[in-house]
């Protein structure tokens, strides 16, 4: 789940008229903590590692920055630790959440994309990795790659030219995988806009040491 979705759930679940909540933010890929941290900053958080504790308040609502975040393909994990009314106990089971059809959430990707973008590189995390074997197959059109987790696909798509997979067959594999009961969410990892090719096909990103 998206960090503005999670935060939106945690805050419909506040007391009524709380003024100010604790909340800590763990970054699930350790090569984002620093960029995080800038983002973060106007927030004055704490830190340790890859995890942040930041206060907010109804005039400094976190929801902008944590959709920058989602727009910039962070991943992790919002919990509530406490209010001004006192602390808040954590479930130590969460009812499963249901996942949005994968085209769906295709859909809204690229919707959230600046009109003129060119290239993306983008990753489908698949909710059990039983499903790995026929999603790749599924999704062999995308070109998949395992990487960042065991049931992670990463893939670029290109809107108009260049290497990657247009937009549109993009879906059309994810309305296989959901026509098939294989769930999963998609994200956007890095995304580049209004770019000119010059004797190459697109451009190579650098990410854990390789190139995709």
């Amino acid at each position: 789940m998206r960090l503005a979705d999670q935060w939106n759930e945690l805050e419909a679940s506040l007391p009524e008229g709380w003024t100010s909540a604790r909340l800590s933010l763990g970054v699930a890929e350790d090569a984002d903590a620093d960029r995080v941290a800038l983002v973060l900053a106007g927030l004055a958080p704490g830190r340790t590692g890859t995890s942040f504790r930041l206060e907010v308040t109804r005039t400094r609502n976190p929801e902008s920055i944590f959709r920058r975040l989602d727009r910039e393909g962070t991943r992790g994990r919002v919990d509530l630790i406490g209010t001004d009314a006192g602390p808040v106990e954590t479930p130590i089971v969460e009812a499963p959440r249901r996942q949005a059809p994968l085209p769906r959430q295709w859909d809204e990707l690229v919707s959230d994309l600046p009109p003129d973008w060119s290239e993306l590189y983008a990753e489908i995390e698949l909710a059990s990795s039983d499903y790995l074997s026929r999603a790749a197959l599924l999704l062999a059109p995308v070109n998949p790659a395992r990487f960042g987790g065991p049931a992670v696909l990463r893939f670029r798509s290109a809107r108009a030219a260049g290497y990657g997979t247009a937009p549109e067959m993009a879906r059309r594999c994810f309305e296989r995988l959901d026509a098939e009961g294989i769930s999963g969410s998609v994200r956007a990892l890095r995304v580049l806009s209004h770019t000119a090719h010059a004797a190459t096909q697109g451009p190579v990103w650098r990410v854990g040491g390789r190139s995709v």
